[in-house]
């Protein structure tokens, strides 16, 4: 199991950072709450879960420790894979996310693209005691990513599985009524509360 990593930002997109440490490069998949928290740092500490399929071994990073362990209480759920458990993540903070389950807001959790009904009611049933017990999460709150454009936030989108025609009406939409002063993750998050 690879705890961390400690090292150089090679390169950084919303959905994933290259990170090398001792001469090797290691691509990390990241949520936009570690996106925004990374910002321009050259020197990185990336907490890691390595996930382990027949056909690829994935390493999955995340900037503090609560978002780590909401991620591993996320993918303990039937359904619940890393890549979803991801999108999650980048939708809501962890204590945004611990929020809503505690408080059974099934709402809140299926507005996160590819979260249905019956996947928020097994978040809630599975996990609500579990987070109850934990004690409060710290807030991780979002920070400001300059220099972001339309582009990136369309590659962001896309990644995260929402259609090309959907993300580009989805952005076009909140850079129309919000103006070009967003945060590239402000705008991703936005969008995809209207996707």
């Amino acid at each position: 199991m690879i705890a961390y990593l400690k090292g150089k930002l090679a390169y950084k997109e919303p959905t994933y950072v290259l990170l090398e440490a001792n001469g090797i490069g290691y691509q990390v998949s990241i949520s936009l709450n570690t996106f925004s928290e990374i910002k321009d740092r050259e020197d990185l500490t990336l907490l890691t879960y390595l996930h382990v399929r027949e056909d690829a071994h994935i390493l999955y990073g995340f900037a503090s420790a609560s978002e780590k362990q909401m991620f591993q209480q996320l993918i303990s759920v039937n359904g619940v894979g890393p890549n979803t458990a991801l999108v999650v993540l980048s939708y809501l903070t962890p204590a945004e996310l611990k929020t809503a389950i505690v408080r059974e807001d099934v709402t809140t959790l299926q507005r996160v693209k590819g979260i249905g009904g019956k996947t928020a009611q097994r978040l809630v049933l599975e996990l609500k005691d579990k987070l109850r017990k934990d004690g409060a999460e710290d807030a991780s709150n979002a920070g400001v990513v300059h220099n972001t454009t339309r582009h990136e936030a369309l590659t962001a989108l896309i990644t995260l599985g929402i259609a090309k025609a959907a993300a580009e009406k989805s952005v076009d939409a909140v850079l129309k009524k919000s103006g070009n002063n967003l945060s590239l993750e402000e705008l991703v998050k936005q969008a995809l509360k209207n996707a």
